[in-house]
């Protein structure tokens, strides 16, 4: 007696995220606009929160200019917005969550999606236009696979490993990692992409205003820094 493979690979922890997405953007469309666009406010990431500007208030006060950095991770534009990034997420945080586990890949995730959160804080200080998605988590999920993806015997390597195993070979050093031409064509072309669509407003979806391609990269510097502090297989 066989069983049939499963349609998609993935870890539970990435599945159940996705599904997570999808629910919060169901329920938000299930709300009146005035509702929507308060809660809209209380948990995206807004840059004037921290301004300072006298006689501003913004819903959610204090908590949300802590909370936000965490919330805005798990709302999106559209529906065309979701998508890109759970296909994303799928892709790149897939070896990751195999590798480190739930508690670790959770962890790591958020402090990625954090640091994108920062990153485009330093950029766009004062400014009132919300910052939403998953896609500086997804970022650093990106810069944590390409660790050890390429890797001899990794999920894309030579002599690759097509079972789970080959999630669990030794990961570059960070030195290394910019030394290695698959990974720095690969950076090349993710970080020429995010620059073009973020300072041309060329996108996929209408709706969406604009990329913030700065917490993209402030999302995968974080993961190329932080992926070692949380990887439990030992470098040889």
């Amino acid at each position: 007696m066989s069983s049939e493979p499963a349609a998609i690979n993935a870890p539970r922890v990435v599945m159940l995220l996705i599904g997570l997405f999808v629910a919060i953007h169901i329920g938000r469309g299930l709300l009146d606009r005035e509702t929507g666009n308060l809660l809209l406010v209380m948990f995206s990431f807004i840059p004037v929160r921290y301004a300072g500007i006298e006689g501003l208030v913004i819903p959610g006060g204090d908590g949300a200019a802590v909370w936000s950095f965490v919330t805005y991770q798990f709302l999106h534009g559209s529906w065309m917005h979701l998508t890109v990034n759970s296909v994303w997420m799928l892709a790149f945080a897939s070896p990751v969550a195999w590798r480190l586990g739930v508690w670790r890949f959770l962890s790591f995730s958020v402090l990625c999606g954090m640091a994108g959160a920062a990153t485009h804080l330093l950029f766009h200080w004062g400014e009132a236009t919300p910052v939403i998605g998953a896609s500086a988590a997804i970022s650093g999920q990106m810069a944590g696979a390409l660790r050890f993806v390429f890797q001899a015997g990794g999920p894309l390597g030579i002599m690759s490993d097509r079972s789970r195993s080959g999630v669990f070979v030794p990961a570059l050093g960070i030195g290394q990692m910019l030394q290695n031409r698959q990974v720095l064509l690969f950076l090349a072309v993710w970080i020429g992409l995010n620059l073009f669509m973020g300072m041309t407003g060329a996108m996929l979806d209408p709706q969406m205003a604009s990329v913030a391609w700065e917490a993209h990269l402030g999302g995968l510097a974080a993961g190329i820094v932080l992926f070692g502090l949380f990887d439990p297989v030992r470098r040889r």
